[in-house]
């Protein structure tokens, strides 16, 4: 008999559904939260049957669990642990741990994938195309490369598997992966998937208004309240406002906080472990703990939402020749243009700034880290042109 062990996202419940497709009834899969694999663990180690095949896919356990399973190992038991988090890289000390973060081409693994390649190499699974084609739209949803490959197919996957519950899920992939030449959505997936799409937007468009910014040891945060959607809502608010490092996912509720990053420079997995979190460089998530909740609720939550940038404008436009017009809340008006040399100044006012900038990025993320500016409208762009030529007949 085998047991595994798992998370309870995407990944974690495909690699349950890799394992029964492996080992069909033999196999006892039970799906868990990151707090909830180590009362799992103990329960097994306490009241399981010592030779049943222990496999834990997607998560690490405590210090104390990992000392219990080992002295399990030693003593004759079955055990493998599979994950691909750098948080969990100590595990490849023991034999019976193997934790891969990225192949020899830079190639980032997902828990799916890698227990894929166990099962075929152990020869529990007969590989096919129509496995290998979900296996890696699994991968480049939990690595985030699908939003790098612009694979919407990858994202329609975990969009599904928030919207039924997770036994009609794995009897609905089992079953494709089984009988299917190529995995693809039904005609009913579809349809639900496209309204699900026009529901998510709706939200995302509401959730924008509601962004703080606060500068939290010595990087720029996004603050958002939020119970769903997370993935999507985090890609695009980093995407909105690109001059924060990152964006903090609140959800009060279930007392998490998701970390969510569109840049190279940060590791949202370092933030996360401050709080006794982990999770990808891009991706990552904590318990809301006393001093989590401190940061990024109590310090923040006076704040003013952050304006929104025009998004219709035809003259007011990003690193036009022209020039950009944005505004701060106190109805300063900043203009940045170009000048020799490729670089870019700023007037605060019609005052010049010292400073040059060698982008129009950075002229922009310096107006946004610290006024908080947002580019205006056409109407207040236009009026502030004709204000000009008029100040300048006068003259």
């Amino acid at each position: 008999m085998y047991k595994l062990l798992s998370h309870n996202d995407l990944d974690g419940v495909s690699c349950g559904i890799l394992a029964k497709l492996a080992f069909g009834k033999e196999v006892h899969v039970r799906y868990n939260s990151v707090s909830g694999l180590d009362r799992e663990v103990e329960w097994f180690l306490d009241k399981g049957d010592k030779n049943t095949f222990l496999i834990i896919t997607d998560l690490s356990v405590n210090e104390e669990n990992e000392k219990r399973l080992d002295d399990f190992f030693q003593k004759g038991g079955k055990l493998q642990l599979i994950d691909h988090h750098k948080t969990a890289l100590h595990f490849n000390e023991y034999d019976w741990g193997q934790v891969l973060v990225e192949g020899e081409e830079g190639k980032l693994h997902s828990a799916t994938s890698l227990l894929y390649e166990y099962l075929v190499l152990q020869n529990h699974l007969e590989p096919s195309e129509t496995i290998a084609e979900y296996v890696e739209l699994v991968r480049q949803y939990d690595t985030w490369e699908w939003e790098k490959n612009d694979n919407q197919e990858a994202q329609r996957l975990n969009a599904l598997f928030y919207l039924i519950s997770i036994d009609e899920f794995e009897d609905k992939m089992m079953e494709r992966l089984l009988h299917s030449d190529h995995f693809q959505f039904d005609s009913f997936e579809q349809k639900i998937l496209d309204m699900e799409e026009t529901k998510t937007d709706r939200y995302i468009r509401r959730k924008r208004r509601e962004l703080v910014q606060a500068e939290i040891e010595g990087y720029y945060a996004g603050i958002v309240y939020a119970e769903s959607y997370h993935s999507e809502l985090g890609n695009e608010l980093g995407k909105d406002n690109p001059h924060l490092d990152y964006i903090v996912i609140l959800n009060i509720g279930a007392k998490r906080a998701g970390f969510r990053t569109i840049h190279d420079h940060v590791d949202v997995s370092k933030v996360a472990g401050k709080f006794g979190g982990g999770g990808h460089a891009k991706a990552s998530g904590c318990s809301l703990t006393e001093e989590a909740y401190r940061q990024f609720v109590l310090d923040t939550f006076q704040l003013e939402p952050l304006r929104e940038d025009a998004r219709r404008n035809r003259f007011n436009l990003k690193q036009s020749t022209f020039g950009s017009m944005y505004q701060d809340r106190t109805e300063n008006l900043f203009f940045i243009y170009p000048v020799q040399d490729e670089k870019w100044q700023v007037k605060i006012n019609e005052r010049l700034m010292d400073e040059k900038f060698f982008s129009y990025e950075e002229a922009e993320m310096y107006l946004k880290r610290n006024y908080e500016a947002w580019l205006v409208r056409d109407d207040v762009f236009v009026h502030y042109l004709v204000d000009e030529v008029k100040k300048n007949r006068s003259n």
